[in-house]
């Protein structure tokens, strides 16, 4: 009996975790919350995620915050002078039936001043919270992995 208990979970394991990476909130979605594994002395960490809003009205991100950093914000790259450079972005819009993109060379989360590097390493979690302007708040694990995933765009938003 205990054997078929242990391949029961064996098999749901997956299917839990791929539903851990899915957050729902209102008419707002956020998938695949990830970051990059740094090395023990990077000062700062990016998260990326996607945002999909699958209602009528738009919704904005107003701001996010982390216990693993002293500061989160929002930034976004873009080409200045024919220079790509990030710059710090007050609030990113969601419109009604959008997706917003959060990726290298894109819109992104800085985590600054780093506290709990821990939770920085292939395979470790931390807690992200995205304040939205209507939808409120939502709190996101994110998983730290050795490289992007295969399906992470170049650039998009």
């Amino acid at each position: 009996m205990l054997k078929k208990i242990l391949l029961l979970a064996a098999l749901l394991l997956p299917a839990c975790f791929a539903q851990a990476h899915e957050y729902a909130k209102g008419q707002l979605s956020i998938a695949h919350p990830w970051s990059m594994e740094l090395p023990p002395n990077a000062p700062t960490v990016a998260a990326y995620f996607v945002i999909s809003n699958k209602g009528p009205d738009s919704d904005r991100l107003l701001s996010v915050d982390s216990p693993i950093a002293g500061t989160a914000q929002l930034h976004e790259h873009v080409t200045k002078d024919g220079l790509m450079k990030m710059q710090q972005v007050e609030t990113v819009d969601v419109s009604a039936g959008g997706t917003v993109t959060f990726a290298p060379m894109a819109y992104h989360v800085m985590l600054l001043d780093l506290k709990d590097r821990s939770k920085l390493t292939n395979g470790q979690t931390f807690p992200l919270t995205l304040h939205f302007e209507k939808a409120g708040d939502v709190t996101v694990q994110v998983m730290v992995q050795k490289q992007a995933p295969d399906d992470t765009p170049a650039h998009a938003h």
